[in-house]
């Protein structure tokens, strides 16, 4: 309708322009007269009518080229109202679409700068679940004050809390091949493990976090065969395990990699002034300092840039060069995790270094394309939403 209005208003421009030239005093003037017999009950304050009749002379002058004109500008602005709208209805009909894979109301407690924040996110994009981000100030972390877990990431799936990367991934990809498990259900299967470290500090462990939770038949649909659950579950944790404690020993390798890594950090993440400041100077020092102990903690070789290439050029070739991702045509969920885990390091000189001197930069980018356009919205082994009849 609005854009039948808009054509029509365009129409009706067009004709005064047309028509002004060879009829100056045609209809425009009997218009005119119409303006000046009921235009004065919408005339207030003093002088009105003097002001009213040099309105009208002047319209008068100018012919119909200035109604015609205004009846162009405002089916222009229908037109413009128009296209807005169906774009508008457009995406929120896509919104729907995405909203329907899952059914579930999911709020992402976050550092956008951590990469096993960074796995979830990549996880939700390609699948395309909708979710809501609370960035969490690292300083004080109020926004997760209510949680007895300390940690990030945190997910609240309705009114179920997901703690642990690698348990959010497993439990969300589980409910998405069997929608009648209940989250509730599906998390007991990761139990909490408490225990004391060498250091004396309390960790909490999860039992069975590499794991989906299906039966047989579903099995055998998500893992067409056997040895691919194995060897996903093996680079997941390699993952966290091994090229997690890569990333803080390149960002912060030299004093100024950990300034401008601090510098992104601040940039991106929730910091007020003064901790902003604070982080950026004098977090960068500390964590350039802490580098060297990560270093000799995980034996890191002197130039730590060489154990970053070994470990992303192992991952390539353990995908080998006949498959796009390790889970063949699609990312599966360790394509998903390594993934995660490197794009914290964008727009850092790490970044830059490992995609020049190793192979992973056509995998990456892959990846980049796969996660941006949601693409394991109907992936093989998911359950289709049921069709309408």
């Amino acid at each position: 309708m609005a854009a039948s209005c808009a054509r029509t208003l365009g129409k009706v421009g067009l004709s005064f322009l047309e028509s002004s030239a060879s009829r100056p005093s045609g209809t425009f003037s009997y218009l005119l007269r119409n303006v000046g017999a009921h235009g004065s009950r919408r005339a207030y304050g003093t002088g009105a009518a003097g002001v009213r009749s040099k309105l009208l002379s002047g319209v008068r002058a100018g012919g119909g080229r200035v109604l015609g004109c205004a009846f162009l500008l405002g089916g222009g602005l229908g037109l413009y109202q128009t296209v807005k709208l169906s774009v508008q209805q457009h995406l929120a009909e896509e919104e729907r679409k995405v909203s329907r894979v899952s059914g579930l109301k999911l709020i992402l407690y976050q550092y956008k700068t951590c990469p096993f924040c960074s796995k979830v996110r990549a996880f939700l994009d390609y699948y395309g679940l909708p979710y809501e981000i609370v960035e969490v100030n690292p300083v004080m972390r109020q926004e997760i004050k209510w949680s007895t877990y300390r940690k990030v990431p945190i997910l609240m799936v309705d009114d179920e809390q997901l703690n642990d990367s690698s348990v959010i991934i497993s439990s969300l990809k589980t409910h998405l091949v069997n929608k009648e498990k209940s989250m509730s259900n599906i998390i007991r299967c990761y139990p909490e493990m408490k225990s004391v470290n060498d250091s004396g500090k309390e960790v909490t462990e999860y039992n069975n976090k590499y794991w989906l939770m299906l039966s047989e038949a579903e099995t055998v649909a998500v893992y067409p065969q056997k040895e691919m659950q194995k060897e996903e579950m093996k680079w997941r944790q390699w993952a966290d395990d091994w090229l997690v404690h890569l990333i803080s020993p390149n960002v912060y390798r030299t004093t100024g990699e950990a300034l401008a890594s601090f510098d992104y950090i601040v940039r991106e993440g929730k910091f007020g002034t003064f901790e902003g400041f604070f982080a950026k100077y004098v977090g960068a020092a500390a964590m350039f300092l802490i580098s060297k102990r990560l270093k000799r903690r995980h034996n890191l070789q002197d130039d730590v840039r060489q154990d970053l290439y070994k470990a992303v050029n192992d991952w390539v070739a353990a995908i080998g060069k006949n498959r796009k991702f390790m889970g063949g045509d699609q990312p599966n969920l360790a394509d998903l995790a390594v993934f995660g885990v490197l794009r914290v390091m964008e727009g850092l000189q790490a970044f830059d270094d490992m995609m020049a001197n190793t192979k992973v930069k056509y995998w990456y980018r892959r990846m980049e394309r796969a996660t941006l356009n949601h693409e394991g919205l109907n992936p093989e082994g998911l359950n289709p939403e049921p069709q309408k009849h």
